[in-house]
């Protein structure tokens, strides 16, 4: 049961983590439907009036539907706000876990299940937001698109991207969108401390290789054995090391970060991110563009050649260098080797200034004064990628204060992923005061 001691945030963060969305990717899942009858429900009780859409249930899956409702502002002469979350996370295996990862369990200061993290912690801060303006009479300042997407985890083909193939007009409207991952506080060395808004994301690519050779039996002298091709082009783009490259938001963030932390100029890249504390690992791969090999398929028996190998590699190209990271990969794994693209987002940059800039960072001002506020280059991929099509500019930001030995990034789809309560409430407070600002 929710435990009615809790804040109200808390209470609905730990309802939605119980809710087993998991998502397998390819299509496979459990489905979104009770996280979206749930949310949609609670909009229907605030006054609005949600939309829930997406494909339906079939055969080979369950639905997967998306909920969208537009929150009336005080000024509708204002472009709205994007604000969107996703509810689906990725797998757990309770196996590894030390609680139950869809059993919303509160437990030394944290709330603790798949999710709490990744990303139904957003959806308890703006429906909390939601709950308690409407309580008080209040409206934000411009009025607020909220969508609850579907498959991010797969890349969105039946959540965000389906919405804006089949129904752009939901969201077409906006300018500006916010949602995952950044907003969390790190610490630096010397005690400062700074938070993150992801003003950008690096793309991804994900390919299937193919190699194709003459089978036969394994105890035979062939020349032509697809498994090592397939293992020859794998082992050269694992082996392949990307030169550093800065993008105009990671030199930003570089340059903002080595004053903060009282570094010389000579200060190299990796050296300036090494001050950023347990976000160090995420900044690293956003300075270069990635290639990981991450499955070989090949073979049916011990002694037979098979006629065919593949292998799935992870390309994540920065911003406009799709076209090089493609040319290279090409390169390194000659012209015998068959590629296909399975999936593709296109990387962006949004620009750190403006309008919602200034509301964010005037925002966390005034509730955290002592802090800095650093633009950074996601290294993953969300679902504002999908909705870049639609013209609309999209920021990562969910307000996360944790303390300094909390490894808040390291949580992301991992064992035991949890977020302290206090994050949660100083979350809804920010994000409140944002939308009665921007």
């Amino acid at each position: 049961m929710t435990d009615a001691s809790l804040p109200l945030v808390a209470r609905i963060v730990q309802d939605l983590i119980r809710f087993d969305t998991s998502n397998f990717g390819g299509g496979k899942a459990r489905g979104e439907q009770p996280a979206a009858d749930y949310i949609a429900e609670f909009l229907r009780e605030q006054g609005l009036e949600p939309v829930v859409i997406g494909p339906p249930a079939s055969v080979d899956g369950p639905a997967r539907p998306s909920v969208i409702a537009r929150w009336a502002g005080s000024d509708s002469s204002l472009p709205p706000l994007l604000l969107h979350g996703h509810t689906d996370v990725v797998p757990a295996d309770p196996t590894h876990w030390s609680v139950d990862p869809f059993g919303g369990v509160i437990k030394d200061g944290y709330l603790w299940g798949r999710g709490s993290v990744d990303m139904k912690n957003m959806l308890g801060l703006i429906l909390a937001n939601l709950h308690d303006f409407t309580a008080h009479g209040i409206r934000p300042r411009r009025d607020v698109i909220l969508a609850f997407f579907a498959d991010e985890e797969a890349g969105g083909p039946q959540g965000a991207q389906w919405v804006v193939r089949h129904h752009p007009e939901l969201l077409a409207d906006a300018k500006v969108a916010i949602s995952e991952v950044g907003g969390y506080s790190v610490q630096l060395p010397n005690g400062r401390r700074a938070y993150l808004v992801q003003t950008g994301e690096k793309g991804h690519t994900w390919i299937r290789l193919h190699a194709s050779g003459t089978a036969g039996h394994a105890s035979a002298w062939n020349r032509d054995n697809p498994v090592t091709k397939i293992a020859r082009a794998v082992a050269a783009i694992g082996a392949y090391e990307w030169p550093i490259e800065l993008t105009e938001t990671t030199r930003t963030l570089l340059d903002r970060l080595r004053d903060l932390a009282d570094l010389p100029e000579s200060a190299s890249p990796e050296e300036v991110l090494a001050q950023a504390g347990h976000a160090t690992a995420f900044l690293s791969a956003t300075i270069r563009n990635t290639s990981n090999p991450t499955v070989i398929d090949a073979g049916y028996a011990q002694n037979v050649i098979p006629a065919s190998a593949e292998a799935k590699i992870d390309l994540r190209p920065l911003p406009g260098r799709e076209d090089e990271v493609f040319a290279k990969l090409r390169e390194l794994i000659g012209d015998e080797i068959d590629i296909e693209i399975i999936e593709q987002g296109i990387g962006y940059e949004s620009p750190f200034a403006g309008e919602v800039i200034e509301a964010i960072t005037k925002t966390l001002a005034e509730h955290d004064p002592e802090a800095a506020v650093l633009p950074y280059l996601l290294n993953a991929g969300t679902d504002n990628v999908s909705l870049s099509q639609l013209g609309i500019t999209g920021y990562g930001w969910v307000p996360t204060k944790v303390d300094a030995d909390f490894d808040f990034p390291g949580s992301y789809h991992a064992v035991d992923e949890r977020i302290p309560l206090s994050a949660l409430e100083f979350g809804q407070a920010a994000l409140g005061d944002f939308l009665r600002r921007f």
